[in-house]
């Protein structure tokens, strides 16, 4: 009886088979928030990098020269934004998977893709704070967006409902398997890595994990990025393909490729912290929430 007892708990503890568990929203939510907080300014660089193709230093020139106030500019939509995303992003894809295996008895890497990508396509919903951040990121709009909430209702007056979800498809092409990467790579590092004996320890590990398979992830689908922040950074004219769009940057950076790329080494480096304060952030929570 105590045995049954016990597994009644945990099964409580983390969602009956087929239940969507709050608590993985929960930690996907919080992590996110300690993680947009500390590193939007590196975001920002990136962003500069990404738009006008220019070096880190002349990026972090920019920034410097439009002072402390500008700083911060257009930390709401992602924060919004990252919040909401990575809380579906583990919360779709924990509800998603367990079924398939427990219930359909799918094999588990086909359920953990499978799952990924509907997370992926889910969290595309929110492509408007994405859209909005782009936009308040660029200094050629700083005249003509005073906040967020003005960006979205000139933009919806001006343009209409659909302008939100301009360079949808790059989002979907880059939501999806770099979701199934993440997690497939996340999961089999938390199986095979060994436990530590310390909480330090333990949190050390469980942040490079994260850090190592963000930075990687980040790298691959970097000029997928880059074509998303080309196709938002305009507002109105003609809805251009990602092939237009990647043909356009190409003939802008000279002809090579490596000019698609710039900005990489920063992106990296962003993702490799950010993606190790959210698996970190993430972890500590679960043992606090479950």
């Amino acid at each position: 009886m105590a045995v049954v007892r016990a597994g009644q708990d945990l099964n409580n503890a983390r969602g009956s088979p087929g239940v969507v568990s709050w608590r993985e929203f929960a930690c996907g939510w919080g992590a996110a928030f300690v993680n947009i907080t500390v590193t939007y300014p590196i975001y920002k660089m990136i962003f500069r990098q990404m738009l006008h193709g220019v070096q880190l230093n002349q990026a972090f020139g920019q920034i410097r020269s439009e002072g402390i106030t500008y700083l911060y500019r257009g930390i709401f939509p992602p924060l919004a934004q990252k919040t909401i995303s990575l809380s579906l992003m583990f919360g779709v894809y924990d509800g998603t998977k367990r079924p398939l295996v427990e219930f359909f008895g799918m094999n588990e890497y086909a359920a953990k893709s499978l799952a990924a990508m509907a997370a992926g396509s889910v969290e595309a919903v929110l492509m408007p704070f994405e859209r909005v951040q782009t936009l308040l990121a660029d200094a050629k709009y700083h005249q003509k967006y005073r906040n967020t909430h003005h960006a979205f209702r000139l933009i919806f007056i001006e343009q209409g409902f659909k302008e939100l979800y301009r360079g949808l498809v790059p989002i979907l092409w880059r939501n999806g398997p770099s979701n199934a990467m993440f997690f497939i790579m996340r999961e089999e590092a938390d199986a095979r890595l060994p436990k530590r004996s310390t909480m330090v320890t333990q949190r050390t590990q469980e942040f490079l994990s994260g850090a190592c398979i963000g930075g990687f992830i980040s790298s691959v689908f970097y000029p997928i990025n880059v074509l998303k922040v080309t196709m938002q950074s305009r507002i109105g004219g003609p809805y251009e393909s990602m092939w237009v769009a990647l043909r356009q940057v190409y003939n802008e950076r000279d002809r090579k490729l490596r000019n698609v790329y710039k900005g990489v080494s920063m992106n990296c480096t962003r993702a490799f912290f950010s993606w190790g304060i959210v698996n970190s952030a993430y972890e500590q929570l679960k043992k606090v929430i479950y």
